[in-house]
This record gives C-alpha cells, structure tokens and sequence, in this order.
C-alpha cells in the first residue's frame, strides 16, 4: 500500500490536485455498514487515502437499581484499528488511523502501533487529541505523553528499532503525518509558538501536516508562508469542513478556533429555518475555497465529513 508522502509526491508531478477524506468510528451500538455506506458513496472520487479518527474515552454516568449513580470510563467510538484495517482490505486504498496521546500511556501508543504494522497500516496521524469535559486542561495519563510531538518521536524510534524499553534489530516503515492550526491551536501560547510547536514535530519525524479546518483561504496561505519561513518544507494539506448547520457557527469556533467570515455567517442566518438551504450554503463555500486551493496548486484536499457524506458527494461531484 502506498504511503502518504508518495500519494502526495505523485500528485505533485501529476499536478493534479487529488481528494481525501476523514471518516469517525460509529458509536458504540451502531454497525460497520454505517462505514461501508459512507465510504460507498465517495469511493468513486478516487480518495487518495481515508484518514480514520480516534477517540479517547468518556466519564458517563450509570443509575444503579438504588437510585445511587456511578461513573464509568467507556470508549463511545471504538474500533479505529479494526476499522482502518477492514476499510484498507475491502477497497484496496491507502488508510491512515489516528494516533492520540489522550488516555493513552506509551506502553499503549506502542502497542497500538505494533498492531498496526501487524494489519499492514503503515501510515498514522499523530495527534495530542482532546482533553477529557472534567479537565480545565490536557493532563496526560501516567506514563503519557502532553504532546503530540513525544508521539512522533516514539514512531520514528520505533523505525529506527527503537521500543520504549530496549533496542529490536526489527525497524518498522510508519509515514507520519502530524496536525496544524492555520488560526493557532486553541491552546498554544501565540502564533509564534505554535509554529515552533509544528516544527518540532515536523524536526522529529513528520513528513506532512494536515491543516485544522478554515473558512478563509487567506488563513492557510499565510499559515503556509509563516512555516516555511520557519523552515517548515514538508508538504501542508488543507483540511475542510463544509458547514452544515446554523449551530456550527458558533460551535465550530468555539471547539477548533476557526473565524466564521461575516459573508457565510449573514448568508447562512438568512436561510437558517431551511437546513437544507444551509447544507447548501456551506458546500457551495468548500467548492469555492476548494477551487481556489487547486488553482494554488495544493497536492491534496483534506475533507472532514463528521459522519454525514452528501454534501462531500456534491463537493466532490464538482470537483474530482
């Protein structure tokens, strides 16, 4: 199966910009159809790869026959590593699992990845993840890692034959790819530090940055510029999220930092008693920012679905 990196190095001497997209587990109680139809219904656009979320766990409360309530940790959305594997078997296409330090010791994330390369996924997406609703801040679990970057250096070491606990003549062959925050990341210091951040991880390993969703182009063109003044080289892909509810106005800046521009916000308010005007409004949007990208010349569009593909299919239809 081809890697990251070559998929996005052939579509740069092809120069045509090719189309990718982000899928979440089910819930906890749903099938693998639900997977199968979404990826059904986009498989004909030619993905270059199809990246799979993963999903710390969640403290949910349980109502005892006493009327007493207890706390549980569950996973709501398990099965990344049985899902990339299943979707990359069944359709014969480049998949690429999260990676996350949430809830995750460095015994796990080694684990993990050992399983992974026993599955034939040679490519991950190394990510910090979210912190859990009870936290004021990220804390990571005993034996964890704060930052992303300690995940990328754990995966590169592990190419080398480096475990956490001893030196294997055994390499593995991970791409690594790792996140960036064209507006910062909610939680850096400043701009400034952020990109310094992204270094580090790209210094420690990583060999392509997929972009935190925008709603502006101008934000991801001047986010590129600043890393490659930092000495950032490696290739950045653009990651959008068409809006598709009134709610993701101020949803969405809220939970990833992104500035809803005034244009979309007014268009949108006018037709909010009509989602489907809304879906609308939003996909006609990512076509517009999409068509503006290509002429860029972006190797690859990143799109984040969140579970509903239509307004992919008439993204895609349009473009791909």
């Amino acid at each position: 199966m081809k890697s990251v990196p070559e998929l996005i190095s052939e579509a740069m001497k092809q120069g045509k910009s090719r189309f990718a997209f982000e899928m979440l587990p089910p819930l906890k109680g749903d099938g693998f159809e639900k997977v199968t139809e979404c990826v059904d219904s986009l498989i004909e656009f030619n993905p270059a790869y199809i990246n799979i979320t993963c999903h710390r766990e969640s403290t949910l409360p349980v109502t005892l026959s006493d009327g007493s309530v207890q706390y549980h940790k569950v996973h709501q959305r398990p099965g990344t590593v049985g899902i990339s594997s299943a979707i990359q078997k069944k359709y014969d296409i480049t998949v690429v699992p999260h990676l996350i330090c949430a809830g995750n010791s460095k015994y796990d994330i080694e684990d993990q990845l050992i399983d992974f390369s026993y599955l034939g996924l040679d490519n991950v997406l190394a990510l910090r993840g979210d912190k859990l609703r009870t936290e004021n801040s990220f804390v990571p679990v005993e034996n964890g890692y704060a930052y992303a970057v300690d995940v990328v250096r754990q995966i590169a070491n592990l190419n080398r034959g480096k475990y956490v606990d001893f030196q294997s003549d055994h390499r593995f062959n991970f791409s690594i790819g790792v996140a960036g925050y064209p507006e910062t990341h909610l939680d850096a210091e400043s701009a400034e530090k952020d990109i310094e951040n992204l270094k580090a991880k790209v210094d420690a390993g990583a060999q392509y940055i997929v972009t935190q969703l925008f709603y502006e182009n101008k934000f991801f063109f001047d986010f590129v510029r600043r890393c490659r003044e930092a000495g950032i080289s490696v290739p950045i892909i653009p990651g959008i999220k068409p809006l598709s509810t009134v709610n993701h106005l101020t949803v969405l800046p809220k939970f990833f930092g992104c500035h809803i521009p005034e244009e979309l916000e007014k268009e949108v308010l006018a037709h909010k008693d009509n989602s489907q005007a809304v879906r609308q409004i939003g996909a006609e949007w990512a076509i517009a920012q999409s068509e503006e990208l290509i002429a860029a010349g972006v190797p690859i569009l990143h799109y984040y679905p969140m579970g509903k593909a239509d307004n992919i299919i008439s993204i895609a239809k349009k473009l791909f």
